[in-house]
């Protein structure tokens, strides 16, 4: 197992005193088959009026505050310890044809059939207007296994989409990331979802971080320093497959799973409403360090003399 430090700072700077603000948050790390969440805390300054943690309706722990003090900084701190395990890569040969998985849902009797159904329609941040189809034909020929097809799929992205945090925004939609072919980690999540659901596959966006500082050797990948985002596949018998289109990579050690849902939408950090505040800022600061190397770091100071 490998176990992380995961801080997440947000700081919102508004002009004018907020006289009231709601937030929806998701920050907390939540478990998954890989993943062990041992401690996490959310700190808020200031205090919140009122305080709710409870699951949203894709499993995900949520956090809704509502601050009713006329306040003009807000500082939300995210702080967790989570371990991952190590797994083999899937086989894509042991997946399903992906007709076989796309019929499989038209009439779903089993339970992991029925929750995948969420995942296979239109949500509000993935309702192309064109047809994403024709682009993602060309991945899945007749009698693919589907992990195979998502796998070229997002290679496909990967090469054919420029990474670039100057051309979108948290609004900006598909069609658009699709017509000037680049975006950030949230639009290629955005452009593989709407390509599976387009052949009538369940897709689903997760969020989640990336390692700072990747172990030696390994290169660092793309979108590290900031949250992170990815895509993943329903592939019976397996189950869900992530896929991380930025860095072409199958997430594994490394990857954070923060929470999941249809789209951005769903799961982002830090949802609100503000009454007054007119312009602010906002200063967003990620880190995920390895505890071993932060046990490191701090043998290696010297003592302070009191």
């Amino acid at each position: 197992m490998m176990e992380y430090r995961v801080r997440h700072r947000t700081t919102y700077r508004y002009l004018q005193p907020v006289a009231q603000s709601q937030h929806l948050l998701h920050l907390i790390p939540r478990p998954t088959a890989r993943q062990r969440v041992d401690e996490s805390t959310v700190t808020v300054d200031p205090p919140p009026t009122r305080r709710t943690r409870r699951l949203d309706a894709f499993g995900n722990i949520a956090e809704w505050l509502t601050l009713e003090d006329p306040h003009t900084t807000l500082e939300i701190m995210a702080e967790s310890r989570v371990a991952e395990a190590a797994f083999p890569p899937p086989d894509p040969a042991a997946t399903w044809p992906w007709e076989r998985v796309r019929g499989a849902l038209e009439a779903p009797v089993d339970p992991e059939a029925m929750a995948a159904v969420d995942f296979l329609f239109d949500s509000p941040l993935v309702n192309p207007a064109g047809d994403l189809s024709v682009y993602a034909r060309p991945s899945f020929p007749a009698g693919r296994p589907v992990l195979a097809g998502a796998i070229d799929l997002m290679a496909r992205i990967h090469a054919d989409f420029r990474y670039d945090t100057t051309v979108t925004d948290a609004t900006t939609p598909v069609d658009r990331v699709f017509e000037i072919r680049a975006g950030v980690c949230q639009d290629l999540a955005h452009v593989g979802i709407a390509c599976l659901r387009a052949l009538g596959l369940p897709a689903r966006y997760v969020s989640g971080y990336l390692l700072t500082m990747p172990p030696p050797g390994m290169p660092r990948l793309v979108g590290a320093d900031a949250s992170h985002a990815w895509f993943a596949v329903w592939c019976p018998p397996i189950g869900w497959v992530d896929l991380d289109p930025t860095n072409d990579v199958l997430p594994g050690v490394g990857h954070v799973t923060l929470a999941w849902g249809r789209d951005y939408g769903d799961v982002a950090p830090i949802n609100g409403v503000v009454v007054g505040g007119r312009d602010h800022t906002i200063e967003v600061g990620v880190d995920v360090a390895p505890l071993d190397e932060l046990a490191k770091a701090s043998a290696k100071e010297p003592p302070t003399r009191s």
